[in-house]
């Protein structure tokens, strides 16, 4: 593992980065006209309770998945950090995962799947349908090197009856373990010999863990839509080779083993694979922004509908505990918070309520300044944020419907005098109990702001069914609406309630909250960055 630096008279953990890559094999087929749609999914235990940590992208129509989605976690020695693998069939487009049909899963220690590398992670599911789980792991290498490729393919094997092949690319890099890990596949070129694929950029990380000479292997595949892809051929080679750019060095011929044996003399090759075009470039991480000046404003919006509960009542998620107990919206307010403002010279934050009948005429207002004042919104630090929140719980009337487009918008305002300026990203934080009743204009508002430099975390509290609030949140494809569609994914969706510590008598983990919903920030600011070309001012 990586050494920490040394620091004499100080305190740190030996802790270290490692990625993790998973396929399973044998699955047991769950659907009766095509094979099963695979997804893996990894929760972590935190007391009494399992969190989900990621999910893999779903591998379509097949027994034998190998996910390309990678979990990147903190190693930490001195913790048994337990680990739960849970493989569903997808059904639908839902991200509930009891819309689907569970295919088996493991619990395992980090610490296990780590010290058996050397040999190999292999463990059946635990579950009747059958089938094994593989899991390699490897130590990241600090890395942030990106490299853009481009590759063609002339004159490839036809594997179709009717028809030409559907070719794509497979890479995959070689392992500790002596294994071949997949890190990327290119799309699909239907009905073609000679494909062009698209420009695709990768983390040099992600590629060859920052070794440019690790051995790469290429693999090129005609795709089938019952999933039992027919193998052309391969080629390896490595970054620092294929980092010389264009030449008759970096074309390969792709050689199918068994059609050699079979052929003897007469094979040639299945054709051959040229490196048309390459690019390496250090991609600025979100710290180098930071460092550079850029200023991260937190802006809040809370919920005043009325499914809230009468702030009242003991039962309101609104209210104010005379011991001092904080309620689930001032859980969330400090957890995201406490880390937020660090990010901000000024600690002035804008805060929005919704949802409300507002003084003096008791108008229903879907964007009022939570201090409710005529003419400013903001708030100095969480303290006045805070004093703000409690201010209009005395002052509204909580009412409906709850919509999310008014404070979107109002916020995106903001960000898109920063188009071309890396010195201001924008946050919102949206703090709700209930299902969006603008759905619509909330997508179209959300895919607007996703060119813009703005991030939106939704935090869910009290015990509502949320399902409605995932086809916002793009983790697997980019949110749609009608014709229109995002750019990039903007939303980070977490529910309260899956943070509370069973062995703390019901006392939230702000820690492990904020991490969750704060996790996605960094890369979005970063994406923002790339699509614009921007640069750290310093």
């Amino acid at each position: 593992m990586n050494s920490a630096t040394f620091q004499p008279g100080g305190s740190s953990l030996p802790t270290s980065t490692v990625e993790l890559s998973v396929r399973c094999s044998d699955l047991t087929n769950q659907d009766i006209l095509s094979k099963s749609d695979p997804i893996c999914v990894l929760f972590i235990k935190n007391g009494n309770s399992w969190l989900e940590f990621g999910r893999t992208e779903t591998a379509e129509n097949t027994l034998n998945p190998s996910w390309h989605t990678k979990f990147v976690i903190d190693f930490k020695f001195e913790e048994r950090q337990l680990l739960k693998f849970a493989v569903y069939d997808v059904d639908s487009d839902s991200r509930r995962l009891d819309d689907h049909d569970f295919l088996g899963g493991i619990q395992a220690t980090l610490g296990e799947i780590v010290s058996a590398q050397y040999k190999g992670f292999t463990r059946r599911l635990d579950d009747k349908v059958g089938g094994d789980i593989h899991i390699v792991s490897e130590e990241l290498q600090g890395n942030r090197e990106v490299v853009i490729f481009k590759f063609i393919a002339n004159n490839l094997d036809k594997k179709d009856f009717f028809g030409k092949s559907d070719p794509y690319l497979e890479i995959s890099r070689s392992t500790e373990s002596n294994e071949y890990v997949v890190v990327h596949r290119t799309e699909v070129i239907k009905n073609n010999l000679n494909p062009t694929w698209a420009k695709f950029r990768m983390e040099v990380r992600s590629l060859c863990n920052g070794d440019y000479q690790r051995d790469l292997k290429f693999s090129v595949w005609d795709w089938d839509s019952d999933g039992s892809h027919d193998y052309i051929g391969s080629f390896h080679t490595n970054l620092d080779k294929l980092k010389s750019g264009p030449s008759p060095g970096n074309k390969y011929e792709c050689i199918n083993e068994q059609k050699k044996k079979k052929k003897g003399s007469k094979y040639s090759n299945s054709g051959t694979v040229t490196l048309n075009s390459i690019e390496i470039e250090t991609n600025p991480s979100f710290l180098d922004f930071i460092t550079g000046g850029t200023q991260v404003n937190f802006t809040v919006a809370i919920d005043f509908t009325g499914s809230n509960g009468n702030p009242s009542h003991s039962n309101s998620l609104h209210y104010r505990d005379p011991t001092g107990r904080p309620n689930q919206y001032v859980t969330a307010i400090q957890a995201v918070g406490d880390i937020i403002q660090d990010y901000d010279s000024d600690k002035m934050f804008p805060a929005l309520g919704f949802g409300a009948r507002v003084p003096p005429s008791g108008q229903v207002s879907h964007e009022f300044f939570l201090n409710l004042s005529s003419d400013s919104p903001y708030c100095a630090g969480l303290d006045g944020l805070l004093a703000a929140y409690y201010n209009s719980l005395n002052n509204v009337q909580l009412f409906g419907p709850t919509n999310f487009s008014p404070v979107i918008r109002h916020v995106a305002k903001f960000a898109e005098a920063y188009q071309s300026d890396p010195s201001n990203y924008f946050v919102l934080l949206i703090i709700t109990d209930g299902i969006i009743t603008d759905l619509e204009d909330t997508k179209r508002s959300i895919i607007d702001a996703s060119r813009l430099p703005l991030s939106i975390i939704i935090v869910g509290v009290g015990d509502e069914d949320f399902s409605a609030m995932d086809a916002l949140d793009s983790d697997d494809r980019l949110l749609r609406s009608g014709s229109l569609a995002a750019v990039r994914d903007i939303v980070q969706f977490v529910e309260l309630r899956q943070f509370i510590n069973g062995n703390s008598g019901g006392m939230w983990n702000k820690d492990l909250l904020a991490k969750a919903v704060l996790s996605e920030i960094p890369a979005q600011l970063a994406g923002w960055m790339r699509i614009g070309a921007l640069r750290p001012k310093i």
